[in-house]
């Protein structure tokens, strides 16, 4: 239970850092996972013998509730034109998948001129 419940600040903190649908959708199904084990591992405490303050499991579960309904809310303002687009086709907005071309495709990337090498002015004692 400690587990899912440290792990779902973390990834929020991760969904929220990244900015990319595809990343916040990828950490936004993370925290689901989570909060649904966190809620079932709650409920079956009902069941144990050796704990006395049960209002607090459903206190815990009730919580988590409220905390999905924010959930909800949250991962629909997610920025879908925002993405790098999954190939592997799980995260894509609405409309992307897969198999289409990715857009990034066709640009033209050269290193040298990314980082301007070459120049005439390239001595190393710079610095």
């Amino acid at each position: 239970m400690a587990e899912n419940a440290m792990l779902i600040p973390v990834k929020i903190a991760g969904a929220e850092g990244g900015d990319f649908y595809d990343l916040r959708m990828e950490n936004a199904a993370i925290i689901r996972k989570a909060a649904r084990e966190l809620y079932v591992q709650a409920g079956s405490l009902r069941f144990e013998e050796g704990i006395r303050d049960k209002d607090y499991i459903e206190l815990l579960r009730n919580t988590i509730e409220e905390f999905r309904l924010l959930f909800v809310d949250w991962v629909a303002g997610f920025d879908q034109w925002n993405y790098i687009k999954d190939s592997w086709g799980l995260f894509n907005p609405p409309g992307v998948h897969a198999h289409d071309k990715d857009p990034d495709e066709d640009i033209p990337f050269n290193i040298d001129e990314f980082f301007e090498y070459g120049g005439e002015d390239d001595d190393d004692d710079d610095f």
